[in-house]
Order: structure tokens, then sequence, then C-alpha cells
């Protein structure tokens, strides 16, 4: 795994449940001929080094991805700070203290600046998180996180058993980029069939 490249980690959240699809993973929806999170995979992998995939359990099911799988440490369902607080831990441990961009797998219309802008915002206070927010809403699995955030991460999931990303930001001070509205909306994540079936619409009309 190929570290200190100037360029920040990325972290693609591809665990979690998807009853509501009717699928063991929402990753591999397909989308216009390309599953979720091969589009997502596209987006990101100019812009960061290493580019990790979190998911609840160390797992073949990426195998054809050549991607790096990084497993819940945390027994039980921790939520997304579970797998950012992983993500953080694993690369500590390889010596990696720098920035991680966060982005789930189920948003199939990221922005290809997404990185760009992320650490275009932080760059003037390293300490703080920085968090995407759309039409006023934050959109915290869009974020840039720091190395240097771990041990606050740590105790909040270990001690304090937290698994949400907005519990963690309200914890902090953090930094918010307020995005231009957009068709379709670049935050747009797949959570029910009828969400498929509008982005498949999105996808013919624009060709995005």
């Amino acid at each position: 795994m190929q570290m200190n490249t100037g360029k920040p980690a990325g972290v693609i959240l591809a665990g979690g449940q998807s009853r509501r699809m009717g699928v063991k993973r929402k990753a591999f929806l397909e989308l216009g001929g390309r599953t979720l999170l091969a589009r997502v995979i596209d987006i990101l992998r100019p812009g960061v080094e290493p580019l990790l995939l979190s998911s609840e359990t160390a797992t073949d099911d990426f195998n054809d991805y050549g991607l790096p799988v990084i497993a819940d440490l945390v027994p039980r369902f921790s939520g997304p700070l579970g797998g950012l607080y992983s993500a953080l831990e694993h690369l500590s441990g390889a010596g990696f203290d720098g920035g991680l961009v966060l982005c789930p797998c189920d948003a199939p219309f990221v922005p290809d600046n997404l990185v760009q802008v992320l650490l275009d915002a932080g760059q003037d206070d390293r300490t703080k998180p920085v968090v995407v927010s759309y039409q006023g809403v934050l959109q915290p699995t869009f974020s840039l996180w720091q190395g240097s955030h771990l041990p606050l991460i740590r105790e909040a999931v270990l001690d304090r058993g937290l698994g949400g990303l907005k519990q963690m930001l309200s914890l902090m001070p953090h930094t918010v980029v307020e995005w231009i509205p957009t068709e379709p909306s670049p935050f747009f994540n797949i959570n029910t069939p009828a969400d498929l079936e509008a982005a498949t619409l999105w996808l013919d009309r624009t060709g995005a």
C-alpha cells in the first residue's frame, strides 16, 4: 500500500445493510451497465492514495475491485463512524497520518472535484474535519478527516458507543462547504428501488 504521496487517503463506505433494496450489498447494484461501487471508485481514484473499501466484515465479495478491504474493528454494527474509525486505525498503523476523504458507495453522481474542494476548504485549518452541506443539510458521509482526529473518534466509538458521523461532528468544530445545487443532486443516495429508478432516468436524460 503506497503512502505519503501527498494525496489524501480515500475510504468508500461499502458495508451496511440493504434490506430495502432486496440485495445483500447496494455496492453491486448496476446503473447504466456499471456497479454503483465502480462509479464511485472511478471518481475518487485520481485524487486519493491509497483508496480503501470499508466493510462490516472481511470478505471476498470485493475481490474483483482490487482494493484493500478494511473490516470494522468494533464487533457490533457501529455505523459509518465505525468505518471511519477502523480506516483511521488501519492507516495509522501503516504510518499514514494525513487526510482521509470519506464517500459512500451508493452515490452515483458524486462530483469529480469532490476531493479537491474538500482539500481546498480545509487547507487553512487542518485541525477541523470538513463536511459537505447541500441545500442547507449536512452530508457527513462526504467529508475530509485527519489522522490527528483518531484519538477523539476512538473515544467516541469505543467508550461512548457512537456510530453516527453527525454525532461525531456535533462534538468537534468543523468546516462546512455549501455545495451549489445542480441536477441530478451530486449527493443523491440510492436507498430504495424507487431511488434506483430515479437515478436511471437521470442517467438516461443527462448521461451523467
